[in-house]
């Protein structure tokens, strides 16, 4: 193993074994999800029996919706969690007098992000299956396209946050929990952006999540996969992470410069 693989896995290492004997940190991880399919589920089977079965359409892109989005906001928290831990722990001046790389520690945090995203999503992919007899993988080899797309969307939202929290210090963490919660309605989760006014439509389109649900719907819908769609997600996730790698790096070394690495958890 290579120096720098080993610097990577080292950090990894010490954020697993914070769950290794902490179950209400692991119960943490599948617990929005799993309720948040629980709500939905209900509010879906509910909406289909009041129908007759005639919006079975409607339901299952309520669940794919609820599914496919807890991909982006574990992403996005797993990541961001990371990086508050070492903040909260006041670790971070300790992570950076050691030999270890900026890119190297998000390295690490990508890959504890999709650990995250993996414990904390499939449980409730199961309980999809069990509760509702619903089926993600009704939508075929779209789903990995789809899946890593929302999964490159909550990379680049957190590398925002972690900018912001090393301009502004600690109390910008409180952007983990809000900042994607606060793009739910532009990102037509639950329904298409044609239902948007006018105005805000443009805001939905910037986002990579609009169009992988705008496709979405077409496949559960009897479609093919609209293909230009996806190739708007890749695009925009693209730019979008291309500028918060730009942020992050320039208020990494503003951080530095300022010694606030060494008191950013007070």
């Amino acid at each position: 193993m290579s120096p720098s693989a080993r610097r990577i896995w080292g950090l990894i290492y010490r954020h697993l074994a914070l769950y290794r004997r902490s179950w209400p940190r692991l119960l943490d991880l599948a617990y929005g999800p799993v309720l948040q399919m629980t709500i939905w589920g209900f509010t879906a089977r509910y909406v289909l029996n009041g129908s007759g079965g005639a919006l079975a359409g409607t339901a299952a892109t309520f669940l794919g919706g609820v599914l496919l989005w807890e991909v982006a906001l574990h992403s996005q928290m797993g990541f961001s969690m990371s990086f508050l831990e070492e903040v909260w722990s006041r670790n971070l001046g300790h992570v950076f007098v050691s030999p270890l790389r900026p890119w190297e520690m998000l390295a690490a945090f990508l890959v504890l992000s999709a650990l995250r995203v993996a414990v904390g999503v499939v449980p409730a992919i199961a309980l999809a299956w069990l509760l509702y007899a619903y089926d993600l993988f009704l939508l075929g080899p779209a789903l990995l396209a789809l899946f890593v797309n929302l999964l490159v969307m909550g990379w680049w939202v957190a590398l925002g946050v972690v900018a912001m929290v090393l301009r502004h210090g600690a109390g910008a963490g409180a952007l983990s929990w809000t900042i994607l919660f606060g793009l739910t309605p532009f990102a037509a989760v639950f329904y298409p952006i044609a239902v948007l006014p006018a105005a805000l439509r443009p805001v939905a389109r910037a986002l990579p999540a609009a169009h992988v649900f705008e496709g979405m719907r077409a496949v559960l819908g009897g479609a093919t996969m609209p293909w230009a769609e996806l190739a708007w997600a890749t695009g925009l996730n693209l730019a979008w992470m291309a500028a918060a790698v730009a942020l992050f790096v320039f208020e990494f070394r503003t951080a530095r410069i300022r010694g606030a690495l060494l008191v950013i958890g007070e």
